[in-house]
Parts: C-alpha cells; sequence; structure tokens
C-alpha cells in the first residue's frame, strides 16, 4: 500500500468540501480540548482575507481523506492534523510544502503549546516570540441585587458602565487600535471586523460594556462571551484608555463583566492574555483566576537574502 500526501485548496462554498476541511479542526478539538483555528481564522477564512488549505492522503485502501487543515495567507499560518495521523510525519511533510510557497516572514499558533508543534517549529526556523496564557476562574456568582447593576453602574471619578450603543463603532475601534498598538491582531481590527463578530450568533449588545467618562467619551470596555450552551463565560477583550490609567476602571469593568456573565448563566469565565503583561496576570490572579493553558506563538523570519535567521 502507497500513501501520498497533497495539498489543495478546497471551496468552502462546496458542502461536502468544507466538511471535510472543519472535519480535521473538529477532530483536533475532541482529542485536545481547543480549537486549532482561532477566531480571527475562521472569520479570516469564510471572509476570503486568507485561504483554506486541506491535505489529504490518498491510500488503495481508503482513497482520498482530509487529514490536514491550514490556513494562510496574510503573513500567518495555522496547521493542524488529524490527531488520528499524527506521529507519522504527515505534519512536517505538509509544514514543507506549504513553506515552499511562503513567501516573507510567517507567523504561527501553537494552541495549548503542543510538543509535536515545538519540535516543527524548531525543525523548520520558527522560533517562539509570544506567549499566551489562557486563564480560567473560579465559581462565579451574581449577587442578590445584581439584575440591571451591570448595564448601568456608576463608577467613582464619574465613569458609568453601560451596554454598547449604535453609533459607538467609530470611536471603539479607534480606542481599540490605541489600546492594543502594539498587539498584532486585536489592534487592527476595523469597523467592518467589529461588525461582523456582532453578526454572530452569540453577540448581545449587553455583553458588550463600555466605560464612559463624565463628558460620555468611551475610556474603557468588557466585551464578554456567553455562547450558547456554553458551561464557561469569556472575557472576550478588555481594554482601558492609556490616558485614563490608575483610576480602577479596569477592575470595575472586569468585575460588571463577571457580574454579567453569571447573570447569563455561566458557572466560570475564561480569558486569554499576553504572558508578559504582568499588571494585568496580577489583577485576575486578585480575582481568583489561574492558569489553564497556554498558547505559544512561533516566527519564522527571513533575511534579506532570503536565509532563515535565528534572531
Amino acid at each position: 500500500m502507497s500513501d501520498s500526501l497533497r495539498l489543495s485548496v478546497p471551496d468552502l462554498a462546496d458542502t461536502e468540501q468544507a466538511t471535510g476541511f472543519f472535519r480535521v479542526a473538529d477532530a483536533a478539538i475532541d482529542v485536545d480540548g481547543y480549537d486549532p483555528f482561532n477566531e480571527q481564522a475562521r472569520l479570516d477564512v469564510h471572509s476570503g482575507r486568507r485561504t483554506p488549505i486541506v491535505a489529504t492522503v490518498w491510500s488503495e485502501a481508503e482513497h482520498s481523506r482530509p487529514i490536514g487543515a491550514a490556513i494562510v495567507g496574510r503573513g500567518e499560518l495555522d496547521l493542524v492534523i488529524d490527531p488520528l495521523f499524527r506521529g507519522k510525519g504527515y505534519g512536517s511533510v505538509a509544514l514543507r510544502g506549504l513553506l515552499a510557497t511562503a513567501r516573507g516572514n510567517l507567523t504561527a499558533w501553537s494552541h495549548g503549546d503542543h510538543p509535536a508543534a515545538r519540535v516543527l517549529a524548531d525543525h523548520h526556523g520558527f522560533l517562539p516570540v509570544r506567549r499566551l496564557l489562557q486563564l480560567r476562574s473560579g465559581p462565579l456568582s451574581a449577587s442578590a441585587d445584581a439584575t440591571g447593576r451591570a448595564s448601568h453602574a456608576r463608577h467613582r471619578d464619574g465613569v458609568t458602565i453601560e451596554p454598547f450603543r449604535d453609533g459607538d463603532e467609530d470611536e471603539w475601534v479607534e480606542l481599540n487600535a490605541r489600546i492594543f498598538e502594539s498587539h498584532p491582531e486585536q489592534g487592527r481590527l476595523t469597523v467592518d471586523d467589529l461588525r461582523a463578530r456582532q453578526a454572530e450568533p452569540w453577540y448581545e449588545a449587553k455583553d458588550f460594556l463600555i466605560a464612559r467618562d463624565q463628558h460620555g467619551r468611551i475610556v474603557g470596555y468588557d466585551w464578554v462571551k456567553a455562547e450558547p450552551d456554553a458551561v464557561d463565560g469569556e472575557i472576550y477583550v478588555l481594554g482601558v484608555d492609556p490616558a485614563h490609567p490608575g483610576r480602577g476602571t479596569g477592575r470595575a469593568l472586569l468585575l460588571a463583566g463577571l457580574e454579567r456573565l453569571a447573570e447569563r448563566g455561566r458557572t466560570t469565565a475564561t480569558v486569554s492574555i499576553e504572558a508578559d503583561d504582568s499588571s494585568a496576570v496580577r489583577l485576575y490572579h486578585q480575582l481568583g483566576f489561574t492558569e489553564h493553558t497556554v498558547d505559544v506563538q512561533y516566527r519564522r523570519r527571513i533575511d534579506s537574502d532570503g536565509a532563515f535567521s535565528t534572531h
């Protein structure tokens, strides 16, 4: 019996091809416990901003079967191999094929800091450059008088916490870009990206908490996510205006977000934060969050002469 690995671009508008592509990711979720493609990667591939690649094995016994899936483009690479086919060298073959047509510097995520990803990264010239901590809270509980309080809460210094309103889009995007200026994913969100997320089934305006100063300007936000049928809620993104520091607004927003998730029936909350953001890590630890898992981002740097760089 002879096997061969083939890389191709599936047509996600075709139900059968889309099912084969996403079945690989679903199999990985079942075994690993986390999604190999983050939300931005999925939005990018559905919008056409990045390209899906399916790795298919052909054998005389089974004909063809998708055993790997990748999302490439915009200087990013995501790759997953079906757990049933791991340990057979398919990951290395698929990555080598993907890199053969890649140009310039590349980043790639290893969700859960998978040991096989470390081996592949080292072998193919990728170095770890970021660590993203996945934290989980203790049990959540809504206060007895909490109904509606997270929607309209008065904080000190005249800051009010209330739900996102129609018309906030441009101001929020501008503030988000300033807060996450050095963040390669969150900081580049556009109004269209925001609206795409608001069109998702899980979105509810009351889960998008906005902090306004006494003049009505947005100075921070805590966007929480309570997906249908999920036990865990998520602190989706939390940020405070860099020009509005040291006033306890971030803590107030976080507490309001946790209260909101409890009202929505979630028993615990998760959050992803940069491992080197010591102040945020300290705040979450103070409020009972503990480390659950770690995501690692790798980068392959290409020098001007086309050679790999290790610095």
